[in-house]
């Protein structure tokens, strides 16, 4: 099964995730495979979603949000779009828009950083909205850092911009795992009383997780995605003392609902949805991220724009 396990470095300043998406990557795989409406995303594709899955996962887990934390990353390459939304309950889904040719080795800022324009965003959507709240949005450029950074490194730069959090993150995946381990810093207000130490000045903070932080950089892609948790804690950190917290289970999870659809039918108007019926005979709507379908006849959309006061009581019958 998927997993996800917490841990703090007991005395430091530091904490740590890490996420293996096992039954719930190779479902959202699976249902891209058995769409007939939708091909299988190239390899390098995938893999960016996988990514975006698993820092997710642990971007969700790290804070306290009854709400979506949706990642969506703006391209301007091949991949135009690609979300990955979380919920509370580690709940996931992820999709991509994929336009033209995907080189079998294209890069993160080759699928979506053409131009240099490509953005991500991380957005945490409310579950209950209270009148006139708005879901906060945080927005970084891919081209973040030297060189030609991975996802990893432009979230690192995100956690350091917009939360101040200073961050390790690596990702991996392939066709049977999503994979991340996170290590972070704590905010100075959880710094002074943990294991019983005295709270620790910046510059002893920064040495300690720069130190656990480049144990976390030596773990390779490889070693992500096919040893188990226990035994990459135990490589990376046997020198280290860690507090355990009961481990949470990621889940495949699509939001999509034919009352939503019908909402979104709504949007497009009546006179579109008409358009639509005379030239196909129904409206057919499948969803990007479960590949659910959901079919709407003439009667159907009637009654989407029918006035809840039109509408038939229960118990009526048609003569």
């Amino acid at each position: 099964m998927s997993e996800l396990h917490k841990f703090l470095f007991e005395g430091l300043p530091v904490r740590g995730m890490i996420v293996r998406l096992t039954d719930a990557w190779q479902e959202v795989l699976a249902r891209r495979r058995t769409d007939d409406a939708q091909a299988a995303w190239p390899q390098p594709v995938a893999r960016m979603l996988g990514e975006m899955a698993a820092a997710g996962a642990l971007m969700q887990a790290g804070i306290k949000f009854n709400g979506a934390l949706v990642m969506q990353i703006f391209g301007e390459g091949p991949v135009k779009v690609a979300v990955a939304e979380v919920q509370h309950d580690l709940g996931l889904r992820v999709t991509a828009k994929v336009v033209g040719e995907v080189a079998a080795d294209a890069h993160l800022q080759d699928l979506v950083n053409v131009g240099g324009r490509g953005r991500c965003a991380i957005t945490l959507d409310p579950k209950d909205r209270l009148p006139g709240q708005q879901p906060y949005q945080g927005v970084v450029p891919l081209a973040a850092g030297a060189g030609r950074p991975g996802l990893a490194e432009v979230l690192e730069h995100y956690m350091r911009q917009s939360e101040q959090l200073d961050t390790k993150l690596v990702l991996a995946a392939d066709a049977d795992v999503a994979a991340g381990l996170l290590i972070q810093r704590l905010p100075a207000e959880g710094e002074g009383n943990l294991g019983g130490r005295q709270a620790m000045d910046p510059e002893e903070q920064m040495e300690h997780f720069h130190r656990i932080a480049t144990l976390a950089a030596s773990l390779t892609a490889e070693e992500l995605l096919r040893l188990d948790v226990e035994t990459i804690l135990r490589r990376l950190f046997w020198q280290e003392k860690i507090l355990r917290f009961e481990p949470q289970a990621p889940r495949f999870a699509c939001s999509c609902s034919r009352e939503r659809v019908a909402g979104m039918i709504r949007g497009l108007g009546r006179e579109e949805a008409e358009d639509i019926l005379a030239e196909q005979g129904q409206i057919d709507v499948s969803c990007d991220f479960c590949g659910q379908h959901y079919r709407f006849d003439a009667v159907d959309a009637a009654q989407i724009f029918m006035a809840p006061g039109d509408q038939p009581p229960a118990s009526a019958t048609v003569q």
